[in-house]
């Protein structure tokens, strides 16, 4: 069985999340460990733990992938109501931490009680006050988990995929809790959070991104998770992408021991281009991203050399500009000689729907180049 590890952000990869778990792989997703958006950003700060959400988010797509539809699955995709008042929501957690949901009064005792001592842990380390409107479920349990197998999230997201009864891995690429990616624009301003970085406003936009910086509140590079270490060892494909290039995909390179972790395995590393621009990459091609990722990984690698990179591209057969949600196709033009690496071209785009990559055309290519290492 082919082993594959996918560095992603949340929501991009679905498409081949999915296809690659039919095809029955061994597949691993790394997520971002510095989101601080969304509703699990309440629990980061309440708390001071690892931001849960793309972890969870991933975790559900594999589900989905695995065709793991039980009533576990169901609860943790479910969220309180957004449009209510605080006691409200209070009162609608309550309904699912007593176990008065039908989906949790009809499971196994085990499961139930199992999930109930999560989502109970969670609601006594949060307190009266806190704010559940629009929280996720999942990110209430994994949370919960995760504080009563003190502060191991790898065991917590353990006992969820066994709950879930999910094959694949989902791993944060680092266990520190206290990341903060922020972003330098060409014009020398900075921007922090993540979540600031991925919703640059238009100006900010129109001047682009120059670099970026992840460290923990100290000041210091983040540390790689031993899990995502020992998938990288094992793994028949590294993959990149798709994602938000500057908040989902390059921080993963400042992890420290990432880059070094796959020159030490020699697997062949991927990059899956992104169908559309962002606000992040602006009037960017996917030329000058990779070269960013080129530069990044040399930059971070202890021998300082380029990685030997394949890199997908969606191929664009109309001649005119066009944008699909408000943002440009993302253009590639043939690589210079000496660049290191290659490009293919393909129509990866879903004919369905646009802007985003049909997965199992994806996953085909990556199988395909997974298979050339065992060959």
């Amino acid at each position: 069985m082919q082993r594959i590890v996918l560095f992603s952000g949340g929501t991009a990869c679905r498409a081949i999340n999915i296809a690659l778990s039919h095809r029955k792989v061994h597949l691993t997703r790394i997520v971002p460990a510095w989101d601080s958006g969304g509703s699990s950003k309440l629990i980061r700060e309440k708390l001071g733990v690892l931001s849960v959400g793309d972890v969870r988010q991933a975790l559900m797509t594999m589900a989905h992938g695995e065709h793991c539809s039980g009533d576990v699955v169901r609860i943790c995709n479910t969220r309180i109501s957004a449009s209510c008042t605080l006691n409200e929501a209070r009162q609608e957690f309550q309904f699912y931490a007593e176990g008065r949901h039908l989906l949790l009064e009809r499971m196994e005792p085990g499961l139930r009680g199992a999930i109930l001592n999560y989502l109970r842990t969670f609601a006594s380390a949060v307190g009266n006050e806190f704010d559940y409107r629009s929280g996720s479920i999942g990110n209430f349990i994994l949370t919960g988990a995760s504080i009563a197998h003190n502060g191991d999230i790898n065991t917590a997201i353990f006992v969820f995929r066994k709950l879930c009864g999910i094959d694949g891995n989902v791993w944060p690429s680092s266990l520190d809790n206290d990341l903060v990616l922020s972003c330098t624009l060409q014009n020398g301003e900075q921007r922090s959070p993540q979540d600031a970085v991925t919703k640059l406003s238009e100006p900010d936009a129109m001047i682009g991104i120059d670099d970026i910086q992840l460290t923990d509140e100290n000041g210091n590079p983040p540390s790689a998770n031993n899990a995502v270490i020992e998938a990288i060892e094992s793994a028949d494909l590294i993959a990149f992408g798709p994602g938000s290039f500057y908040t989902s995909i390059l921080p993963h390179l400042l992890v420290s021991d990432v880059v070094d972790a796959a020159e030490r395995a020699q697997r062949p590393v991927l990059m899956i281009g992104n169908i559309l621009q962002c606000r992040e990459t602006m009037g960017m091609t996917l030329n000058e991203m990779i070269t960013q990722f080129i530069g990044r990984w040399q930059r971070v690698s202890l021998s300082k050399t380029a990685p030997s990179l394949r890199v997908l591209a969606n191929r664009i057969l109309h001649p005119f500009d066009k944008v699909v949600g408000g943002y440009p196709y993302l253009v590639a033009h043939s690589p210079p000689q000496g660049s290191g690496y290659i490009l293919i071209n393909g129509e990866f785009e879903d004919a369905w729907a646009w802007g985003q990559h049909d997965g199992d055309l994806v996953a085909d290519q990556i199988l395909g180049l997974a298979s050339q290492r065992e060959s």
